[in-house]
């Protein structure tokens, strides 16, 4: 299918991969700061934001529509993906090789590992008042040493902090509201299988970053670090006192680190 795709920039194309539930605005955190350099190429997954559909799909129709996009470019691009959109990130790299030149991977893992506790009533009662509170009045103190540190929010983000909150309402609220059943459905059974890829990372060669965040119970660092090292050519760096959000809580921390290898690997001149 057509996907909605938010494009920034010129130059080299970076096409970036949100997680689920997700949309391309919640990349927003990369593509402002890469856009002065690169073209950046930001779509809704089907079944995503503004990327509906009324049939069912499974994960393999994601690759089927982001190939569409890697064959309208004209050269090989880097792939930037968070969570799931690293997931599809390296699978693309091992269907399409010769159209991607480098691998950014931020909280994802080719064999995911979660270590999120049960879910309760009140873990629900209060990540819903947190949230409505946080969409009303975006990044309140009260709401967030009231509400929010007590709610769902403990497990994606450590620091709480009022720049956090604000992208959850922002973009993380929204992106949740646009997040359809059929893709809740088509990343759970991808899930039920017991997804792995670890054996076949061996054959992606390009140069990658895997960042990682040491309290990230969705998918642990253990798991990031396990495909980091099953990576032929592939950096590791790890961030103390961040969770999945990480990318939300130390957004000019993470984008520096990108900048620095992108120098390193060429695909940036200084």
């Amino acid at each position: 299918m057509e996907l909605a795709v938010e494009r920034r920039g010129q130059g080299m194309p970076v096409l970036c991969l949100h997680g689920h539930p997700g949309t391309g605005h919640c990349m927003s955190v990369f593509t402002k700061y890469l856009s002065p350099y690169f073209q950046t190429i930001a779509p809704d997954l089907r079944g995503y934001g503004r990327s509906c559909t009324s049939q069912p799909f499974d994960m393999e129709h994601h690759l089927e529509d982001l190939s569409v996009l890697l064959n309208r470019l004209d050269q090989p691009c880097l792939l930037l993906g968070w969570s799931l959109g690293g997931i599809l990130a390296m699978e693309l790299a091992l269907e399409q090789s010769e159209k991607i030149a480098g691998l950014i991977l931020v909280s994802t893992a080719a064999r995911p590992v979660g270590t999120h506790p049960p879910i309760t009533w009140q873990d629900n009662l209060l990540t819903g008042i947190a949230g409505v509170l946080n969409w009303l009045v975006p990044g309140w103190s009260w709401n967030i040493s009231t509400f929010g540190q007590r709610s769902l929010f403990r497990y994606l983000v450590s620091q709480h902090s009022r720049e956090a909150y604000r992208y959850i309402a922002r973009e993380g609220t929204p992106a949740f509201l646009q997040t359809s059943a059929l893709a809740n459905q088509a990343l759970n059974k991808a899930l039920r299988q017991g997804y792995n890829r670890l054996e076949e990372l061996h054959r992606i060669h390009q140069p990658c970053l895997m960042l990682a965040a040491a309290n990230d119970v969705h998918i642990t660092p253990n798991a990031s670090q396990e495909t980091a090292i099953a990576l032929p050519n592939c950096e590791w760096q790890l961030y103390e006192n961040v969770a999945h959000l990480m990318p939300w809580e130390i957004g000019d921390q993470l984008c520096g680190d990108i900048k620095h290898w992108l120098h390193n690997h060429k695909f940036l001149q200084p």
